[in-house]
């Protein structure tokens, strides 16, 4: 499998991807990544993480499940991060010369699924801050636009503080120690209604098969994937990068996932750049 980029990323891909936040990459990924990452999630499945959650189960049994730094446990995960194009893609768009996988997510949802993503931004869940981060969203099996990770440009260099969205409600099974959040004293404003008038904020998505990828920023404001057809499924698998300007940062909201614990362990704290074994620096050449 290769490790270089399948073909050149456009100067206006990382202009889009500077100016909106979200840039969507056609063909980035061939066809045996798509191929062993899904191996790599019906491994994930089967044997979940500990921080691992259904997010939804609805009267006709329809889940939508959620993972998190599972990579270490999964040789196909670690395949991915060390050895395929990702890390040079957010490298490219981000124009950074050092860049750091931060961690791991996917998420399934069974055919018929209606659950959708709340709208939210990452960074304010993130033990992180810092300006130079990109998520890769890569879907295994082809999807809609309609059932696609949606976004609204620019909202990454918003000035507010919104009211973020508690994921730790998310949890129908009621396991014990869920990460929570809590935005008050912190936001300064409630989080705007994108469902409400999606075209008042320019809301995007796209039709997309395996091998295209998103990237994005962290601070973008996204959601609204889902709510899919009685014969489809979804299934993703995203990977996060931390850039140059990125540091350690402990929120006083609580953090989803919580990295706190794992990284004081590893002698790391507020102010430091992510490393060590658990946030490995991935050589770019």
């Amino acid at each position: 499998m290769n490790k270089k980029i399948i073909r050149p990323i456009r100067e206006d891909e990382v202009e889009q991807f500077d100016r909106d936040g979200v840039v969507l990459l056609r063909e980035m990924f061939d066809s045996d990544w798509i191929s062993s990452l899904s191996q790599g999630l019906d491994k994930n499945i089967e044997l979940p993480s500990n921080r691992s959650r259904v997010w939804d189960r609805d009267e006709n049994g329809r889940t939508m499940f959620y993972d998190a730094q599972a990579w270490q446990k999964i040789t196909e995960y670690q395949n991915f991060i060390f050895n395929s194009p990702a890390a040079a893609i957010a490298g490219k768009l981000m124009n950074s010369s050092q860049i750091n996988f931060y961690f791991d997510a996917v998420f399934v949802r069974s055919p018929g699924s209606q659950f959708a993503t709340p709208w939210h931004q990452d960074e304010p869940y993130w033990s992180v801050d810092g300006y130079n981060t990109c998520t890769i969203w890569m879907p295994l099996v082809p999807v809609k636009r309609e059932n696609a990770l949606a976004f609204v440009p620019g909202s990454h260099k918003f000035d507010s503080t919104f009211y973020q969205f508690n994921f730790g409600s998310l949890n129908p099974d009621k396991i014990p120690d869920v990460d929570e959040t809590n935005f008050e004293g912190i936001a300064d404003v409630e989080f705007p209604d994108i469902a409400a008038d999606p075209e008042k904020y320019g809301v995007v998505s796209w039709d997309m098969n395996p091998g295209d990828c998103i990237a994005f920023n962290s601070r973008i404001i996204h959601g609204g994937s889902g709510k899919l057809d009685e014969d489809t499924e979804l299934r993703v698998f995203t990977s996060k990068w931390i850039g140059d300007d990125v540091f350690i940062k402990f929120r006083e909201c609580g953090m989803d996932p919580d990295h706190s614990e794992v990284m004081i362990k590893q002698g790391l704290k507020p102010g430091d750049r992510p490393g060590t074994e658990l946030y490995p620096e991935i050589p770019l050449s």
